[in-house]
């Protein structure tokens, strides 16, 4: 699948898939479109070349004019980033995400700025976000649900990654978006991988997220990064074992290095992802995910010494 490319959702009926192609990256960042009689996007990529989204659409049969809900699972950039955009171009859509983070849609000012401090140079593949007219929002908390006219999709908070973090579960068709909960799908590799960008994961809650995953044990995972994969047990055990182990490999490093920029330069320097992702992001995501951690372990030290 190249940049750009659009295909089924295997076994799902009129859900499809885009390669948004997020920072010039093949395989990394999807935006899924379900074809319902309320027609929906679910996540909406950074921005960057949204063009592809609308395109995206028309492969399909579908009309911007069509589309009646855009739903980000959160607000990081990379998945609510081109919800301004999309908004614009599909002016019958009403924009739903978490209420926490609905004002930042709204006006994505501190966003921006946040995600300059925590992304750096790949801003370089980021576009300034549009705001989303505020009454074309709607929050969304856990437990909602969001009718597509022939189907129902449930709001399950997530909030591990990011507090403002939902997914999207279809029971009928046993389909879970996940955002970021369940990790990064890597196709070329078969593995799963962290995610704990700063500044507000924890990993006791992204634990907890996981749990809730087997507990629904749904057919379909559809990851924001990357792409659908068939869902199972070991797949979720893997995570879970994956994500103690980043953290704690992180934790022992900053203990034998006692400088976090060396950490950081160091899970950098030693990604295996270089033939996957390319030198530039390979790099700047070892970069994202070692400072998250970081800041959560100053975040957890606080938290056990009563502060």
């Amino acid at each position: 699948m190249a940049i750009g490319d659009v295909e089924a959702v295997s076994g799902h009926d009129d859900v499809y898939y885009i390669d948004t192609g997020m920072y010039d990256t093949e395989a990394y960042g999807s935006v899924y479109i379900v074809d319902a009689e309320r027609p929906t996007l679910v996540d909406s990529g950074i921005g960057t070349n949204h063009e592809r989204i609308l395109e995206a659409l028309e492969s399909v049969g579908l009309s911007p004019e069509d589309v009646e809900l855009i739903l980000p699972t959160h607000i990081h950039l990379d998945h609510a980033g081109g919800a301004g955009y999309l908004a614009e171009a599909c002016p019958n859509a009403t924009v739903m995400t978490h209420e926490i983070g609905v004002p930042h849609l709204v006006d994505p000012e501190r966003l921006v700025e946040g995600t300059k401090a925590a992304v750096g140079d790949q801003w370089q593949f980021y576009v300034d976000p549009k705001p989303v007219p505020e009454d074309r929002t709607e929050p969304l908390t856990d437990g909602d649900e969001i009718s597509l006219g022939d189907r129902t999709l449930e709001v399950v908070h997530a909030p591990g990654h990011a507090p403002h973090q939902t997914m999207f579960y279809e029971p009928d068709e046993e389909i879970l978006f996940t955002g970021d909960a369940a990790g990064i799908w890597v196709p070329a590799k078969g593995e799963i991988r962290e995610t704990s960008p700063p500044s507000q994961f924890d990993l006791e809650a992204c634990l907890e997220d996981v749990r809730t995953i087997e507990e629904l044990s749904p057919e379909t995972l559809c990851f924001g990064h990357f792409g659908p994969r068939e869902y199972d047990d070991d797949l979720m055990e893997t995570y879970k074992r994956t994500l103690v182990e980043w953290v704690e490999a992180v934790r022992q490093k900053r203990e034998e290095l006692g400088d976090d920029e060396a950490v950081v330069d160091h899970f950098a320097e030693h990604t295996r992802m270089v033939n996957v992702w390319g030198e530039t992001k390979a790099r700047a995501e070892e970069r994202l995910n070692a400072r998250g951690v970081l800041g959560y372990l100053d975040w957890k030290a606080k938290q056990d010494d009563g502060e």
